[in-house]
């Protein structure tokens, strides 16, 4: 459909041209502002910032730069986005708020433009008290990434929650059955502050396994095999389970064959799935086993204690989920699934305001981590990599050239996840390899 134009792509150029207007009080609209439009009943938020210097107006739409000027308490805009795409605005300021009427017309079939209205409000600003620590006891689960679900939660940014998640088939510490299988998540939390253009920042502090088993498979994934190995594995897709040691710090299969009789592997608690809502003005909220730019079932074994994840805002309050937890997990999750169980989890939150994130991020304390997520290897190779290239170009000031000699010296990269729909590639640059960059960011 022609609107999702204006939804997935920034507007790369904007004018701003000032017609007759009734004289009215003129009204300073300085400040960042969020803006929810109304596209056929479903609400999508958009983000700009604005500077007005008497008649003059310059700042940024959804990221990008533009000038123009503003007269009275109304302003009109013609805004052109890649494709040759415009939208033609009309504006007024009353009371603080932003009302308007977006007419968006595609250079291929300018006979049918898409008309919607939509009304922007100053972003709040963003406070930070004490931080609080939080005891959460989660009565129900959801089993997609949706922003249409109640939130359990409100917390402020730097504050800590403590809560706890069921495995990916829906049972709890105790083995109870508590909902349905498929990744169902703890969550939504919603964190105060926190808006559409945001950055949300989770920290986790502690995981804990809370019970003595974990149960997976012995099967292949389809990526992972060839012929030769489908035929040889064909008689496979039995379930294991396995004992969690938790005062040896191992793993090893119950009743397991001769070959495997003395085999442990450590244990390494992480998180299969944390994410924020999808935009309320997506097609329909994605299910928790898929996995996207706001993160989602992603399966990535370093999204362990001490890791920061850096997720996109797409909707008020973030709306933050979490679940899948795992015992362990190899590379790729091969079997299908990884050691499955269910987990107490320590979190930290905070935002970080205005940055346009793009797609998940993942810092620990050694590495800083772009991760691809997409259909094959191959192309998901090439979305780390274009994702580290802006973080190193935003961050770190580097020129094009700078960058390609950084990653062809110092790239890292892992094979995250092939089990779902999604491949997943992780590039890493060690922080020791950074730590002569960093004055260039200061």
């Amino acid at each position: 459909m022609r609107f999702k134009t204006l939804l997935c792509y920034p507007l790369a150029l904007f004018a701003l041209t000032v017609p007759m207007f009734a004289q009215q009080p003129q009204a300073n609209i300085t400040g960042k502002w969020i803006m929810t439009a109304d596209i056929f009943g479903s609400p999508t938020y958009l983000t700009m910032e604005l500077k007005q210097e008497g008649d003059k107006l310059s700042g940024t739409y959804t990221g990008d730069k533009f000038e123009g000027q503003v007269k009275g308490a109304s302003f009109h805009l013609l805004a052109t986005g890649d494709g040759g795409v415009t939208s033609d605005v009309n504006a007024t300021v009353k009371d603080g708020v932003i009302t308007g009427t977006s007419v968006e017309t595609h250079p291929s079939d300018k006979t049918h433009p898409l008309t919607y209205s939509f009304t922007a409000t100053p972003v709040p600003v963003l406070k930070r008290g004490t931080p609080q620590r939080h005891e959460f006891v989660p009565t129900i689960y959801y089993r997609q990434f949706s922003p249409f679900n109640k939130p359990v939660l409100t917390v402020a940014p730097g504050d800590t929650i403590h809560t706890t998640t069921v495995d990916a088939g829906g049972s709890d510490m105790n083995g109870v059955k508590r909902v349905q299988g498929g990744n169902p998540e703890t969550g939504p939390f919603y964190i105060e502050g926190a808006q559409p253009g945001d950055t949300l920042v989770v920290h986790l502090v502690h995981l804990k396994l809370n019970r003595d088993y974990a149960v997976s498979d012995d099967g292949l994934v389809d990526r992972a095999t060839d012929n030769d190995v489908a035929v040889k594995l064909k008689d496979n897709g039995k379930t294991i389970r396995w004992h969690l040691d938790a005062a040896k710090g191992v793993a090893y299969p119950e009743g397991a064959g001769e070959g495997l009789a003395h085999y442990t592997v450590p244990l390494h608690p992480m998180l299969g799935c944390i994410a924020t809502a999808t935009s309320p003005g997506a097609q329909s909220p994605p299910g928790t086993g898929d996995s996207g730019s706001y993160g989602g079932n992603m399966d990535f074994n370093e999204i362990s204690e001490g890791a920061t994840i850096y997720l996109p805002v797409s909707n008020p309050g973030a709306l933050l989920y979490l679940g899948d937890a795992h015992a362990l997990q190899g590379d790729g999750e091969l079997n299908g699934n990884a050691l499955e169980t269910s987990m107490d989890v320590e979190f930290t939150v905070d935002v970080i305001q205005g940055t346009h994130l793009r797609a998940r991020r993942i810092e620990t304390p050694t590495h800083i981590m772009t991760m691809g997520l997409n259909g094959s290897l191959d192309d998901a190779m090439r979305s780390a990599t274009g994702d580290m290239v802006r973080w190193l170009d935003h961050d770190y000031k580097l020129t094009p050239s700078e960058i390609a000699q950084l990653l062809g010296t110092a790239s890292e990269y892992r094979i995250s996840e092939v089990a779902d729909r999604n491949a997943g590639i992780v590039l890493k640059i060690n922080k020791d390899r950074l730590k002569p960059l960093l004055a260039k960011t200061k």
